[in-house]
C-alpha cells in the first residue's frame, strides 16, 4: 500500500501553487517521488520561493488568461496528474456586491478553472487523474458568500461532467471540498480583518472561527487537505471518480 502513494517519475500541473493548499500539495507530492512539477500562479515571487526536490516548470500569470494556457498546453510537455486549485474570495451581503467583484470571483474561480481543466484534460494520458479544489461554500448556503460560493458549486458540476467525458481514457476527476483551512484566502476580507482586531492575532481570530464553525472546533491545514488531494490522485483512488471528498470538520453536519 505504500507504494500506492508514490507518484515516482510522474510529472503533475499545479494551479495556485504559490501558497495555502497549492503549495501544500507541491510539497506533498515532490516529497513523494512525482519527478516534475508544473506550477502555475500569478505570484512569481511565491513560486520562485518553493523549495522542492523536484524538477520544476513554473508559469506566472492570471489563470483567467488563455493565452496563458495556449502556452502552458504548448510547451509544459506531459503530466500525469493535474492538481486545479487557483481561487480567491471576496464577501458582502448580495444585494450590495458590486458586478466587478462578482466577475473578478468568477472569473478566477470559473472560468480559470474551465481552461485550466480543458488544459489538463488535453494533456492528461489515458489513465491519469485530475482533483479540482471546491469548497463546501459549494454546497452549503451561508450569507456574505454568493460569488464564491456560485463559483465552486459550478466547480463541482465541471468535475462531475470532466468525470463522465474522461472515463473512457480512463481518467479519475474528483472535486475537494475543503471547509474552513487556515490560508491566506481569509486575510483581504473585511469581517476576518475585523476578527483580527478583536481577539489580537490572525491565529487567535482563525482559532476563534474554527470553534464557532465546526463540530470538530478546528479548522484544516493545508498539509492536511494536500494529503486529501494526494490520496485523490494516487492509485489507492483508482475506482474514485467523480466524486466530492468533503473535508470541513463538520461544518456541514
Amino acid at each position: 500500500m505504500a507504494d500506492d502513494f508514490r507518484f515516482d517519475g510522474r510529472s503533475a500541473l499545479v494551479t495556485g501553487a504559490a501558497s495555502g493548499i497549492g503549495a501544500a500539495t507541491a510539497a506533498w507530492l515532490a516529497e513523494r517521488g512525482m519527478a516534475r512539477l508544473v506550477l502555475v500562479d500569478r505570484d512569481e515571487a511565491g513560486l520562485a520561493a518553493l523549495d522542492l526536490p523536484c524538477e520544476r516548470a513554473s508559469f506566472v500569470g492570471d489563470v483567467a488568461d488563455p493565452a496563458l494556457w495556449d502556452r502552458l498546453e504548448a510547451e509544459a510537455g506531459r503530466i500525469d496528474h493535474a492538481v486545479l486549485n487557483a481561487g480567491i474570495s471576496a464577501g458582502g451581503p448580495l444585494a450590495e456586491l458590486s458586478f466587478d467583484d462578482w466577475r473578478k470571483v468568477l472569473s478566477i474561480n470559473l472560468d480559470g478553472m474551465f481552461l485550466s481543466l480543458r488544459t489538463a484534460l488535453r494533456l492528461l494520458p489515458d489513465g491519469g487523474s485530475a482533483v479540482l479544489t471546491a469548497s463546501v461554500s459549494g454546497l452549503k448556503a451561508e450569507p456574505n458568500t454568493a460569488a464564491y460560493g456560485a463559483s465552486k458549486a459550478a466547480v463541482i458540476q465541471l468535475a462531475k461532467v470532466a468525470a463522465k467525458e474522461a472515463a473512457p481514457r480512463r481518467i479519475r476527476v474528483n472535486a475537494i471540498a475543503p471547509g474552513g483551512v487556515d490560508t491566506p484566502i481569509w486575510d483581504d476580507l473585511p469581517f476576518f480583518q475585523d476578527l483580527v482586531a478583536q481577539t489580537g492575532s490572525r491565529a487567535a481570530a482563525v482559532d476563534a472561527m474554527a470553534k464557532m464553525a465546526t463540530p470538530l472546533a478546528r479548522y484544516a491545514t493545508p498539509q492536511e487537505i494536500a494529503g486529501q488531494i494526494g490520496f485523490l490522485l494516487s492509485d489507492l483512488a483508482a475506482n474514485i471518480t467523480g466524486t466530492v471528498l468533503v473535508s470541513d470538520g463538520g461544518y456541514s453536519l
